[in-house]
């Protein structure tokens, strides 16, 4: 019996952190590799993906903090990071055999295609991964905003952000507090309302307005991404109504 997937295009949240494995910094390749062959699986699915990168791995902002940096130059330096993750993410998956593309916002011609939106979007509808890679392109929006901007431009049916440990939205971190509940089900305004941080409180408007579901899952969980685009229970979905 043949699967079908519950959603047909998605834009999957990729922390830098991610990336970073145990060793909690840089890039560490067993981990790309887990990764890219869990994407194998849902892109034979038949499944459109597109990802979109952080940079928290290799930079944050808070280090540009404590150096007394100007925001927008840590930004900057930032979507710079970002570049880095999805060319290695790239290299990974078409060993894998999985076409993909990386776009950026920023134009680095040499590196990367710039982001153009219809050719991403053929880029999808020919079976090929597209990496989304430094953030909106202006400092100040955060690759949350990213995810959530990309996936209405591209006409995603959902949104799935893959956390590091953490299988859900909780009223509290569940990595401090034993007693911490798990929502199943959420809407974008309890999120803004609750103060809940499951992304910045610009992507979850942005998400709210264009009517795009979250999924909010334990990327470390193997098989959680190809649950997830199957539509199984395993985190906390956020939608605009319950």
């Amino acid at each position: 019996m043949s699967e079908t997937p519950k959603y047909h295009r998605v834009v999957l949240k990729l922390s830098g952190e991610a990336m970073a494995g145990e060793q909690g910094f840089g890039i560490h390749p067993p981990t790309l590799k887990l990764m890219a062959e869990e994407f194998k699986s849902v892109h034979d699915l038949g499944v459109e993906i597109a990802v979109v990168v952080g940079g928290g791995n290799i930079w944050r902002g808070k280090i540009g903090e404590e150096m007394g940096m100007e925001r927008s130059q840590a930004d900057y330096m930032g979507m710079l990071a970002t570049v880095m993750n999805a060319l290695a993410l790239q290299d990974v998956l078409e060993n894998e055999g999985v076409p993909t593309r990386v776009q950026t916002s920023i134009e680095m011609r040499e590196v990367a295609e710039l982001y153009i939106r219809r050719r991403a979007i053929r880029h999808l509808e020919k079976g090929r991964v597209v990496i989304f890679a430094g953030g909106t392109g202006n400092p100040f929006f955060t690759t949350d905003t990213t995810a959530a901007l990309r996936a209405a431009e591209m006409n995603a049916d959902v949104i799935l952000m893959a956390k590091n440990n953490v299988d859900g939205v909780y009223d509290s971190d569940p990595r401090f507090n034993e007693q911490a509940q798990k929502y199943e089900n959420l809407t974008h305004l309890d999120v803004i309302n609750k103060g809940l941080k499951v992304m910045d409180a610009t992507a979850s408007s942005l998400s709210m307005d264009n009517d795009i579901p979250l999924v909010v899952f334990n990327l470390n969980e193997p098989g959680n991404i190809r649950r997830a685009v199957m539509g199984e229970n395993i985190g906390t979905t956020v939608s605009r109504n319950i």
